[in-house]
């Protein structure tokens, strides 16, 4: 019988790997732990750094000797990093299949090694004294040799590892040499919907830690009013005495000696941590051995108490609900080795989006960020390293879940997480783990996770909560949250993921959130996710990008599934992200026209408004004309203040208000006034006069074999009486158009369609409907000339189609207006992703003007974060650079737009003036569809002479279906009779009030 290989031995987790225990460094001094710098802790060595590296194509082929023998030619990088960003070996992405044949627990026996030696210069060990090194990180499986000697082994990637290195280690230079696979038993458990990569992806270091030491510490609070009753245990070595102190500001508020372990201590006025006001005690525990004080440990410390009582779960005794978000640890230029300032801009990012939790998806971070959440606010839903999401493509997802056999792969992986993190005030539950099923190893991760905290334990494959304590599921419709709602079950509900982020979107959120705020024991949802995980990369010519599955050769591969972020991988916000600070925006701001009242809702759940401003502008016809500032002082959690707000609504055009919600003061995520959030009311809509003008002649017209020229005041119009198309329009002396008039029903595909597309529309050809012009006739109205032109518009091979008809009426003017309608023949009755017109203009016109909603792109079921007002911009700029370019610029409930010159010319596109209120989209690329559907990558894109506009008279919404919820009723659109009418008038000049005057002309 073959012998087992530690790579292939769930059974074995480790050796000689220290025992799990809270996250700590030890000082010399009280001053030195007071900087919570673990660079000038004792004996502390950052080996993170440079190491010789060489990849070997197995373990077996690594020769014996490399554990003993140093490299100076191998090559040099840099740790943290994975292997593959660095070019050694292969990047690949699936979502969920392993990437090798599944036989478990064997993997291939041409697994990937890399094997990193560092000389290590140390000074002796003080008498007493243990040196341990730390790794924070290492993917998947990893040995630690330390000159010659073998130290042991760990699995658990995301899991921190402790080695006792003392006996191996001497005054001078010291070989560490540390031998890591790809792959073992633990890929099976961790199969995380990521990049496979390997490496020291986290930082290691070297610890000293003295004769007389603290070994593991554990804080727990129980309030009572305004009391913190606070219970320390510990446990040491060697030592003497123990004294534990906290204070507040300087000034201590606890100091106590700890007797046998364990002490007890009640803060009167505790200042009690939650993510609006975290408040950190500054603890520290002073050990002394028989030469006085041997260390002190630093720790900021909230005072944080999680219970549940029925089905709500309440923090320090208060209800609250989390507004989150699924996190991976991403990078574009390290993938999973992010290092600090990154998860730092991450949860200021967070802060400045209004999202108050974080589910770790799906793994323990470094130690460090759940320090950050301590600091900034943000609750987490800590999750340990687990997911067997492979195995549902053999048909059992629980495969190893169910299995005795696993029970201590995976008990090990909850109970490192719970030692190591369970002193966080911010860690409001933890998390069992993701898509693995379940079964008995389920049920005893949750019994050791209870045995070593009393905070509540999520797990989602756990249904019905049988045995964890939160109820939860993912991807839930609207309607089924709203189910949910109505029927209670005996535990807290949370959504561990919806809204799927992926390219552009989700819409629909507002709906969900009306939901959450509806019933109480749904207690939080977290976007789906956090951040794209492009890798940046470069074009030979040097042009930027980032890749995705299959940009590395790799297959089986998803694609860009992994490309499902609400931030850019550069760490930019999306425009989901910015619709999801609105909606979550924990300021609620209403206005009473009638009354002259608004009114302010505090849905924060632990702090009043005293630190907010709302400034309410009065904009007529989206220009600011007056502003109010409302102070709303002490409005207490949950309550409603109203004050009086006089708005004039304007005698002629469009008076909307606008309350922007600033805070005060500067914080440590925002500067001083920084928006969270921003309401618009509509107070009046008042017309404006028209005024008669007389037109100097109708047009002339001249037809010329398949040419019909229409002239008009500066300009001409002219039409091919074939196809019916615009083939030129010109206006003191230059063009309008670059391209004709098309009636459309498609759009560049966005992701959150993908799978419309797959089951409705590629089948039925949709992208590539054909226009066949059936009749072109003129004739003169009044002082206008009439062009009318049928077309059929359908797809190749089916039966089914839209009969169209479009009637130009150009006016003395120059101005065109354009009457469209559809009938449609056959038996698609379907969604459709638009019904509009395209065309192109000069590419000198590429400066935007609009008035509608943004200033940031927006669609139908997302454009909370938008308000309507007038707005400037470049084409170039509107463009949003999703990683996989699709269908984006678009800006909703626009009442005109105009493309301009840098002189001012151009073209104004508005509603005739008998509709003038009803508002449309538009956008404006400097490329066309067909060039952004054949993209792949936005270095596929190269810029048109000519900017492509789209005036739609309705545009399907977003929705999230990319994995999760379809486009809701309310926002989708039908093949079916349509009928909308545009008006296009030539700019001659910089100035565009009297373009947009309502003019009857005569």
């Amino acid at each position: 019988m073959d012998a087992i290989n530690d790579w292939e031995n769930p059974a074995l987790t480790n050796r000689n790997r220290l025992a799990a225990r809270a996250y700590f460094m030890g000082y010399e001094t009280a001053e030195l732990a007071a900087t919570y710098s673990r660079e000038l802790s004792r004996g502390f060595v950052q080996l993170s750094g440079p190491w010789r590296f060489r990849l070997f194509g197995a373990p077996k082929a690594v020769p014996a000797e490399l554990m003993s023998t140093y490299e100076a030619d191998w090559d040099e990088v840099e740790v943290p990093h994975l292997w593959q960003i660095d070019g050694y070996g292969k990047l690949a992405y699936t979502d969920e299949g392993f990437p090798f044949p599944v036989e478990q627990p064997l993997v291939p026996s041409d697994d990937p090694t890399g094997v990193y030696q560092r000389i290590v210069t140390l000074p002796a060990l003080t008498p007493g004294s243990r040196e341990i090194i730390r790794f924070d990180g290492v993917e998947s499986y990893a040995e630690l040799y330390v000159n010659g000697t073998f130290i042991g082994m760990t699995k658990g990637s995301r899991l921190s590892a402790e080695f006792d290195v003392t006996e191996a280690v001497h005054e001078g230079d010291n070989l560490f040499v540390v031998k890591v696979l790809q792959y073992s038993d633990g890929t099976y458990i961790e199969d995380q919907d990521m990049w496979w990569a390997s490496g020291i992806f986290r930082d290691v270091y070297l610890m000293e830690r003295p004769a007389a030491r603290l070994d593991d510490f554990r804080v727990r609070t129980h309030r009572e009013g305004d009391v913190a009753h606070v219970t320390l245990d510990v446990a040491t070595t060697a030592a003497e005495r123990v004294v534990w102190a906290m204070a507040d500001g300087g000034e201590t508020v606890l100091e106590v000696e700890v007797a046998d372990g364990h002490a007890e201590a009640a803060i009167e006025g505790a200042r009690f941590w939650n993510p609006e006001d975290p408040h950190l005690y500054d603890m520290t525990i002073a050990v002394y051995g028989a030469d006085g004080v041997s260390e002190v440990v630093p720790h900021r410390q909230g005072l944080a108490e999680v219970t549940i009582e029925g089905n709500q779960i309440f923090l320090n005794g208060t209800y609250f609900k989390m507004h989150g978000v699924n996190r991976h640890d991403c990078d574009d230029h390290k993938g999973r080795a992010v290092g600090l300032e990154r998860m730092r801009r991450d949860l200021v990012l967070m802060k400045r989006h209004n999202i108050n939790a974080v589910r770790t998806s799906h793994y323990a971070d470094d130690p460090r960020f759940y320090e950050l959440c301590d600091e900034y606010g943000i609750m987490v839903l800590a999750e340990t390293d687990m997911e067997s999401h492979g195995f549902e493509n053999i048909g059992n997802i629980a495969t190893v879940t169910d299995d005795p056999a696993w029970e201590a792969a995976y008990v090990d992986r909850i109970e490192r997480l719970v030692m190591q993190e369970r002193n966080h005030a911010s860690i409001v539950a933890w998390s069992l783990g993701n898509e693995s099923g379940y079964g008995c190893n389920i049920r005893a991760m949750y019994a050791k996770a209870k045995e070593l905290d009393g905070r509540p334990v999520h797990y989602e494959e756990d249904r019905n909560a049988d045995t964890v304590d939160i109820i939860s599921t993912m991807y839930s419709r609207v309607s089924q949250m709203n189910d949910f709602g109505e029927h209670p079950g005996p535990k807290p509900r949370i959504n561990c993921e919806y809204g799927h982020s992926m390219g552009n979107g989700p819409g629909g959120l507002s709906e969900y959130q009306e939901i959450f705020d509806r019933w109480d024991h749904i207690q939080g949802q977290f976007i789906w996710e956090w951040c794209d995980h492009g890798i940046a990369a470069t074009t030979e010519d040097g042009r930027a990008y980032h890749m995705y599955g299959g940009d590395n050769g790799d297959y089986p591969n998803n694609g860009n599934f992994c490309i499902d972020g609400m931030v850019f991988p550069w760490q930019e916000p999306s425009p989901g992200l910015t619709e999801y600070k609105q909606v979550i925006c924990p300021v609620r701001v209403a206005y009473d026209a009638g009354a002259g009242e608004l009114s302010v809702t505090n849905k924060r759940w632990f702090t009043t408004l005293d630190d907010v401003r709302i400034a309410v502008e009065t904009l007529v016809d989206g220009d600011p004309v007056a502003t109010v500032e409302v102070v709303p002082g002490a409005v207490a959690p949950g309550e409603t203040a109203t004050f009086p707000v006089a708005i004039e609504a304007a005698a002629a055009g469009e008076t909307l208000a606008t309350a922007r919600v600033y805070t005060v003061g500067a914080k440590p995520w925002c500067e001083a006034m920084y928006q969270i959030g921003a309401f618009q009311f509509a107070i009046a809509d008042n017309p404006r006069p028209a005024i008669a003008v007389r037109a100097a002649m109708a047009p002339a017209v001249d037809e010329e074999g398949t040419a019909l020229t229409v002239r008009t005041l500066g300009g001409s119009v002219v039409f091919d009486t074939v196809s019916g198309d615009i083939v030129s329009w010109t206006s003191c002396g230059r063009s309008v158009l670059a391209a004709p008039v098309r009636v459309g029903f498609w759009h560049p595909l966005v992701d959150n369609h993908q799978q419309e597309f797959d089951s409705i529309w590629q089948g039925n050809f949709l992208n590539v409907m054909q226009t066949s012009t059936r009749s072109v006739a003129w004739e003169r109205e009044g002082n206008a000339v009439k062009v009318t032109v049928r077309q059929r518009i359908a797809p190749p091979v089916h039966a089914f189609g839209m009969h169209v008809e479009l009637v130009y009426t150009v006016r003395p003017s120059g101005r065109i207006d354009l009457a469209v309608d559809g009938e449609p023949y056959g038996d698609y009755d379907d969604i459709i992703p638009r019904i509009g017109i395209s065309f192109e203009v000069p590419g000198a016109d590429r400066m935007v003007e609009w008035y509608g909603h943004g200033p940031g792109e927006n669609y139908p079921d997302s454009l909370k974060a938008n308000p309507v007002g007038h707005y400037r911009a470049d084409v170039d700029d509107m463009f949003t650079p999703y990683v996989f370019p699709q269908d984006c610029a678009n800006r909703e409930g626009t009442r005109w737009v105009a493309l301009r010159s840098s002189h001012g010319d151009g073209l104004l596109v508005t509603r005739p003036d008998d509709a003038a209120r009803d508002p449309f989209s538009f956008s404006a690329w400097p490329y066309t569809c067909e060039d952004i559907d054949a993209a792949r990558h936005v270095t596929d894109l190269v810029k048109r002479e000519n900017i492509t506009v789209n005036i739609n008279d309705k545009i399907l919404g977003l929705g999230s279906n990319s994995w999760g919820s379809e486009v809701l009723d309310s926002y989708r659109i039908r093949f079916e009779r349509f009928g909308f009418e545009f008006s296009l008038r030539p700019l001659a000049s910089a100035d565009l009030t009297q373009a947009l005057t309502k003019i009857e002309e005569a």
